[in-house]
């Protein structure tokens, strides 16, 4: 068994099509984790948005299931260099629920199932920009591509999408996760292609 998704072998060029520099399209959809894929019980899962103050605001499975849902099309952009053009979700929009959360804070840590955590400024998850989404192409969401539910962030790169993702602490303060840690660029635009820190 290779140690790289069978996706990275299918490279193509559609000059057509305008891609973030260094990306190249895929037709599959390659799975890259930093450790083993959780298992969560839906009857266990739950999203938690904490504010900066220590209040918390708290979903279950099924009163996310019961919120209005969004479809939107996206393009997703690896930091691996893939690009995959119109993928199709189903989740809740993060405006909504933010609708009645109380917070100045500017940013926001994203915590997964897991352990995995990335940071985001809080306005990059608001105003149509971010959503919790269950469903890819009309199935529901996949555990090694995050399912139960994970965060939708297409405008940066994928790993600002965190899988499995549980929870949002809101912070007055940037705090780096766990791939910008380890030297991944803090803010991630594929458009400026900021892989590394220092790009």
């Amino acid at each position: 068994m290779g140690i790289v998704s069978p996706g990275f072998r299918r490279r193509r060029r559609d000059d057509d099509v305008q891609l973030p520099p260094g990306q190249y399209l895929t037709e599959d959809f390659p799975v890259l984790s930093a450790g083993p894929t959780p298992n969560i019980p839906l009857d266990r899962w739950e999203f938690v948005i904490a504010s900066e103050t220590g209040q918390e605001y708290r979903w279950t499975w099924d009163e996310l299931q019961e919120l209005p849902a969004e479809e939107p099309t996206v393009d997703i952009h690896c930091v691996t260099k893939w690009s995959k053009l119109g993928t199709s979700w189903r989740g809740v929009s993060l405006d909504l629920l933010m609708e009645d959360v109380e917070t100045t804070a500017d940013y926001a840590l994203a915590h997964s199932y897991g352990g995995y955590t990335t940071n985001l400024p809080l306005e990059d998850l608001l105003d149509g920009k971010a959503w919790i989404v269950y469903e890819y192409e009309g199935s529901e969401l996949a555990p090694q591509h995050g399912g139960p539910a994970r965060l939708l962030v297409p405008h940066l790169y994928f790993w600002k999408s965190a899988k499995w993702v549980r929870g949002l602490q809101l912070q007055e303060f940037d705090e780096l996760g766990f791939w910008e840690s380890v030297g991944y660029h803090d803010y991630g635009d594929p458009w400026r292609e900021q892989r590394y820190a220092g790009d």
